[in-house]
């Protein structure tokens, strides 16, 4: 992946990034898959993948971080919270 695909792609929201990644594995599924575009479009879902995949790790290290706050503030005012679902209960 080239410095400008990954600055390319760290651009795009979330949403954009995971329907584009669509397109292209509609594009492989496809009858017939255009020889011309067949290694760009493989560079491109991979910049895709590893920039979902990045952003998936950070939130879920947020989540992990913040979670155990949550829980603190619902303690002090006496709710409860579904740790599964982080749900108010």
């Amino acid at each position: 992946m080239t410095k400008a695909q990954a600055k390319d792609v760290a651009a795009l929201s979330y949403a954009e990034a995971s329907a584009e990644l669509d397109d292209i594995v509609s594009f492989f599924d496809g009858a017939e898959v255009d020889i011309d575009e067949l290694v760009a479009k493989l560079e491109r879902a991979t910049a895709l993948v590893d920039e979902l995949d990045r952003r998936l790790k950070a939130t879920k290290i947020q989540v992990e971080e913040l979670a155990p706050r949550l829980t603190a503030v619902a303690d002090e005012d006496d709710v409860t919270i579904d740790p599964d679902t982080g749900e108010v209960l």
